[in-house]
């Protein structure tokens, strides 16, 4: 069995562990396991959205506060790949690693309101939502919160359609509390605090319940947030909720990438700056939906095409948070990372 990026890194890393009775040996070892390496979830775009393809190590420019950072290698992963990490069950056993899901995982977050400038937009998007489950390839799971009042889990992970175009249904409603039973794996249900999400009285704490139960789940995942905005207004300042912090390294944590889709019917409204905040803060984008609804879900197929993963060899820092950089260094592009990690 041949086994390449992330897979080699993590046999590598499982092989150094082993003893050995030379004490050379094992300072050798030591030093190797002291050299820290980073895995950025990384997708490159052009102009349009698009996924920029064919990209190797030599295409990207990796900083780490500021410092240039080693790349050790660069794995595309495709949106129709089985395993989107890369990894077999048998692979992932054979190297000591929790086993993917087979196809990706995607949380649909619907922000309710019946204001109307901001309710005929979500019904347009609701629609648009559905629609962009025929899109999904076989082995891919949705899973669908909403918040009004508070959070609610209105369909666990699955890839049945027709369940979860009734929870999209639902998701826009203010009803009762929805009964969302675990179900096989992967499951959000499963790790998904109720108390928590009843008691969840602001969006930022919903994302923050919402985070938590991912990180119980491998590999990397999407959030879509169907919504009007984060924070609240505080002249002439937007203040993000107390929990956005937590939230924020949450979401680090499980390699969630929060994609914004505005479903507001105006130019420009206050709560968008919010909006714009966790996207960038969680390598995706934000987009606006008033004027050109169907622009939004092109980049989200875009995006849902597939990513690159970057092992990066962090510098010598000390522990803590760090600031990341990626640039293209052959092609003209945007490039969506977090902005940061914790060590």
């Amino acid at each position: 069995m041949c086994l390449s990026g992330p897979a080699a890194l993590a046999l590598a890393a499982l092989v150094a562990a082993v003893p050995r009775p030379s004490v050379a040996q094992d300072i050798r070892v030591r030093e190797h396991v002291e050299v820290q390496r980073v895995l950025l979830d990384v997708r490159a775009v052009d102009s349009r959205g698009n996924p920029i393809l064919g990209l190797g190590p030599e295409d990207f420019l990796v900083s780490v506060d500021g410092r240039p950072a080693a790349l050790e290698s660069v794995e595309w992963v495709s949106g129709t790949q089985p395993y989107a990490e890369g990894l077999t069950p048998e692979q992932a056993a054979s190297v000591g690693a929790e086993p993917a899901p087979q196809g990706r995982l995607i949380v649909y977050f619907f922000q309710t309101d019946f204001a109307g400038v901001r309710l005929s937009g979500l019904m347009h998007m609701k629609a648009r939502a559905i629609r962009l489950l025929d899109t999904l390839t076989p082995g891919d799971r949705v899973a669908v919160v909403s918040f009004d009042s508070h959070l609610k889990l209105r369909q666990d992970f699955t890839d049945d359609r027709k369940r979860l175009s009734r929870a999209i249904h639902d998701a826009i409603l203010f009803g009762k509390e929805p009964e969302a039973a675990p179900g096989p794996f992967p499951s959000l249900a499963r790790s998904f605090d109720q108390a928590a999400a009843k008691a969840a009285a602001e969006p930022e704490t919903g994302l923050l319940v919402t985070a938590r139960a991912l990180e119980a789940l491998p590999g990397a995942k999407s959030l879509v947030y169907f919504g009007w905005g984060l924070g609240h207004l505080s002249r002439p300042w937007v203040v993000m909720g107390r929990d956005y912090g937590a939230a924020r390294a949450a979401l680090a944590r499980g390699r969630v990438t929060v994609f914004a889709i505005d479903v507001t019917d105006a130019d420009f409204h206050d709560m968008e700056v919010g909006l714009e905040q966790v996207a960038a803060d969680t390598g995706g984008f934000y987009a606006k939906t008033n004027l050109f609804p169907g622009q939004a879900i092109t980049r989200l197929e875009g995006a849902f095409a597939g990513h690159y993963v970057l092992v990066v060899v962090k510098p010598d820092l000390a522990h803590g948070e760090h600031a990341v950089a990626v640039e293209l260094t052959r092609q003209r592009g945007t490039v969506l990372v977090k902005p940061s990690f914790q060590d």
